[in-house]
């Protein structure tokens, strides 16, 4: 889709470019990149393409949608962040938290997504039910994402961001990691998928899902064998998850 980005203020830029080396220092300092990427998502991963409501414009922040289920947890990650939002009262909570998600990928060694200013933040939550359930399978998983507009190749790229982070028993009813080094953004979600279950490391019912469904397991199996291929649609798909509803032309 074609975008037209709204014209933001050079003070705004400038409030931009430092809060990026402040998230940066506040990612090394508490190792949170993974609940940054999951804000960032769980964010944007309301919209729905049809209604054109929801989506990344700030309002995971307030209690409505922090209480959904999917969202347990991510309190964590809008306490971390006011400090930052106090900082530059002039960004939106819309733009921060996506901007902390990108971030939170350069710098565990991801791939550099592109970052647009000039969210704007609303005041409505959406409804519960929106993000994906771990437990299901690729059905509901095609029905989710198509909701935001996302395709099977686009759905297992952004699968692949579970490099980062692992899962806590009391948010999720899940325990453990996805990889052996949770806070390194790498191909190794798709290495540890087709070498089958290990002790200690995570393999949830929808990351299952991508290598039983034969159009995901394709993306599986290039993004196993190719890191840069990974990266590539990653950032692609990133970006995309990123603006939906925003600046559409």
């Amino acid at each position: 889709m074609v975008k037209a980005y709204p014209t933001v203020s050079e003070e705004y830029k400038v409030a931009i470019d430092k809060a990026k080396r402040k998230l940066r220092a506040l990612i090394a300092e508490k190792n949170c990149a993974p609940i940054m990427v999951r804000i960032a998502w769980h964010s944007a991963g309301t919209y729905d393409v049809k209604t054109k409501t929801g989506g990344p414009f700030g309002t995971i922040r307030y209690g409505a949608e922090l209480a959904h289920g999917a969202n347990s947890g991510l309190d964590i990650a809008v306490r971390l962040l006011e400090p930052i939002k106090e900082q530059f009262p002039i960004i939106t909570y819309a733009d921060l938290y996506q901007l902390a998600g990108v971030v939170a990928v350069e710098v565990t060694g991801g791939p550099d997504i592109p970052f647009h200013p000039g969210r704007e933040d609303k005041p409505e939550p959406p409804e519960e039910g929106r993000l994906p359930d771990a437990t299901k399978g690729p059905d509901h998983l095609r029905d989710v994402f198509g909701h935001m507009g996302l395709s099977d190749k686009e759905i297992v790229a952004l699968s692949g961001a579970h490099t980062l982070g692992r899962c806590h028993k009391e948010r999720s009813g899940f325990e453990g990691p996805w990889t052996s080094n949770p806070l390194l953004f790498d191909n190794s979600y798709f290495t540890e998928l087709v070498t089958g279950e290990k002790e200690a490391l995570l393999q949830l019912p929808s990351d299952k899902a991508l290598l039983a469904d034969p159009s995901f397991a394709v993306y599986v199996k290039k993004y196993a064998q190719d890191e840069d291929a990974f990266f590539a649609d990653y950032a692609e798909a990133h970006l995309k998850l990123s603006e939906l509803g925003f600046a559409d032309a």
